[in-house]
């Protein structure tokens, strides 16, 4: 009987122990659910600042990608612009280095993934190949506008007008003036010759060769480069005179006496007649007298300025350039001479004139004399008018 007892007393109290752990199980799922919703709070506060952080990186990166894109220096007047030259087969990572060093744009990196991936800032570009040549790059371009002027090829080009019956030296002198090349690399490629040799030029120098035109040079050319320019256009330009073939080239006693007619010469229709002058003189053995060849002595030779008047004095300068001293032509070209002269010294007119002397200096015409006496009478007239 006590033994029954016992048992069903453990019974009873197992019972309370079952039914006093069940209210543990609740608090577990209570303290489990609270938890959740904790984290649940703090879930979106966590998204808010994951977003914030990336918005803020993009945001970085945007404004340094601006920054690198814009002008070194946006102000134009302060910016500082450089001819950049461009060599055939330079690539696209050595450019970008290149225009950093230089100063001419901030990021070589953004620069190169810019041409490698175009379509990002440049939305009308698939590819980009940049061309070789010289350009004018400024500290006020930005870098996209840099990239577009490499990509289309819009080099630089110096306009340089090269006036009718200048000498090489200043010729070389405007060159020098405008950066297309130094003044003494010109003047040493004029007697470079390899490049006499090239054109057939049998002569020390190439003056009388260097056509003048206006011509589109490089800035910072080579000068055997620019010298070959002028020449080649001298040889095009002949090919067009009347009279002349494709093969013929010019005897250079022609040219001689077309660089002075070139700087006798004021009016077009008159050149053909002074050239007639001068051979009508040769014929006979006369002196040319022409104070072009004086001049050239003075300014060329003697390297003094160009005088204001010719004096007594500079006609007995002793050199063979000196036609007042002698009955030939000078032993190479005064000048070099434009088409007219060219024209005038291939086809000049047949006259039996002697003599000319300015009668109109306003248009830079010339009254011609056959005789010595008709000249003098037109040249004192000529006076008289001057003096009332």
């Amino acid at each position: 009987m006590k033994e029954k007892r016992g048992s069903k007393s453990e019974s009873v109290k197992s019972k309370k122990n079952s039914k006093a752990e069940k209210p543990d199980e609740s608090d577990s799922e209570n303290s489990t659910g609270k938890a959740t919703s904790k984290n649940r709070r703090k879930h979106p506060f966590f998204l808010l600042g994951f977003l914030f952080f990336v918005v803020l990186v993009v945001a970085a990166g945007f404004f340094a990608i601006r920054k690198n894109i814009s002008p070194v220096e946006p102000d134009k007047n302060a910016a500082v612009s450089e001819y950049v030259k461009i060599p055939s087969g330079m690539s696209v990572k050595s450019i970008a280095e290149m225009l950093e060093e230089k100063g001419l744009i901030r990021s070589s990196r953004l620069f190169y993934m810019t041409v490698r991936f175009p379509k990002i800032l440049l939305k009308d570009y698939t590819s980009i190949v940049f061309k070789s040549g010289v350009y004018e790059i400024s500290q006020s371009m930005d870098m996209v506008e840099i990239i577009k002027i490499l990509a289309d090829g819009k080099q630089a080009f110096i306009k340089t007008s090269i006036p009718e019956g200048l000498t090489t030296r200043k010729i070389a002198k405007i060159l020098s003036d405008n950066k297309v090349c130094r003044y003494d690399d010109f003047v040493q490629a004029t007697a470079d010759r390899a490049i006499l040799e090239k054109f057939g030029i049998q002569a020390a120098t190439c003056e009388g060769y260097l056509f003048p035109d206006t011509y589109y040079f490089y800035p910072e050319m080579q000068a055997p480069e620019v010298v070959a320019m002028m020449i080649e256009n001298f040889f095009t330009n002949l090919k067009t005179i009347a009279g002349q073939s494709e093969s013929d080239g010019i005897d250079y006693t022609r040219l001689i006496l077309a660089s002075i007619v070139e700087r006798e010469y004021r009016v077009d229709e008159e050149a053909p007649l002074i050239a007639s002058v001068f051979l009508n003189r040769m014929a006979i053995g006369m002196g040319l007298e022409s104070c072009a060849t004086i001049e050239y002595i003075i300014t060329e030779i003697q390297g003094k300025p160009h005088p204001d008047i010719i004096t007594y004095k500079d006609l007995k300068i002793d050199s063979p350039y000196n036609t007042y001293k002698w009955s030939a032509l000078p032993p190479g070209p005064i000048s070099n001479p434009g088409k007219v002269a060219l024209s005038a010294a291939l086809n000049p007119a047949e006259t039996n004139y002697y003599y000319f002397t300015l009668t109109n200096s306003e248009r830079g015409s010339h009254t011609f004399s056959t005789t010595l006496k008709a000249h003098a009478r037109a040249t004192a007239e000529f006076r008289t008018k001057r003096t009332n």
